[in-house]
């Protein structure tokens, strides 16, 4: 299977999983059909490809594109009901998913998806709902949790099964608090139902990585409240504290904001 971020965080999310007959799965659409047909082209890669689609959650960062996109390539759309019915009334998805390319999940459940076997679990965030997703296929198993307001019980288990595992990094506690934004939003990022921190994804890792997991990706970072370079050594400080080294354990990387990642064979 292979791995691509195509960009992770509020300017819009979008990641692909290829497996080895080449087929694509799509985990949230907030990137332009345009600009992801132009990213598609320069992996010598075709949009056509991708036969489904995953969605977290509501938000336009998530899915502003996925009418076009379900649309445009007849893809189903596969998420909860409430974030389909979240879907629906957000203004910002201007073209609406066909009815006939909706297709229902339920939290807990494992279906198959083409090639993929998907188990989605429930993601504390503020949105109508939000869920991560364990997807496993040729032999591995691909994990992504964003936009996590805390790290709960029932999402240890997927970390703790995941050999490759996108997590979120949104900000650096004292940047946010010492920052610009107005006391109402620092209080919606640092809720339960909010954004993890770098400290909190690092305390996550240190407690539930396995000798199973070989690569994680740091997502979702805040452009004003963190940086690349601050996120990783953050996270890497904390899982040396419990013996675990990054680059020998396991690699750790941190995904652009708005620059694809390269094509990652897991």
């Amino acid at each position: 299977m292979k791995f691509i971020s195509f960009g992770s965080g509020s300017s819009g999310n979008c990641y692909g999983l290829f497996t080895s007959s080449g087929e694509g799965l799509l985990i949230d659409a907030g990137i332009g059909v345009r600009t992801l047909k132009k990213h598609f082209r320069n992996y010598g890669l075709s949009l056509a490809s991708v036969r489904h689609v995953l969605i977290t959650h509501d938000h336009a960062d998530h899915v502003k594109c996925i009418g076009s996109l379900s649309h445009d390539y007849n893809l189903p759309v596969y998420t909860t009901q409430l974030v389909h019915e979240g879907i629906f009334d957000n203004y910002c998805v201007n073209r609406k998913i066909p009815r006939d390319l909706v297709r229902m999940i339920h939290k807990g459940e494992t279906l198959q998806v083409g090639d993929f076997q998907v188990t989605s679990f429930c993601v504390p965030h503020d949105s109508r709902d939000c869920v991560g997703y364990s997807v496993k296929a040729d032999g591995v198993t691909f994990c992504i949790m964003t936009d996590v307001g805390a790290v709960t019980d029932e999402m240890k288990p997927f970390i703790r099964s995941a050999n490759y595992l996108v997590i979120e990094a949104n900000h650096d506690k004292e940047m946010l608090l010492n920052g610009p934004y107005p006391e109402h939003l620092k209080r919606r990022i640092v809720s339960g139902n909010g954004h993890l921190s770098n400290s909190a994804c690092g305390e996550t890792l240190a407690e539930n990585a396995t000798p199973a997991l070989r690569h994680v990706w740091l997502c979702h970072l805040s452009e004003e409240n963190n940086h690349p370079e601050l996120a990783r050594k953050t996270v890497e400080s904390i899982l040396r504290t419990v013996g675990i080294v990054p680059g020998v354990d396991f690699q750790l990387d941190v995904l652009g904001r708005k620059t694809p990642s390269e094509v990652i064979e897991l």
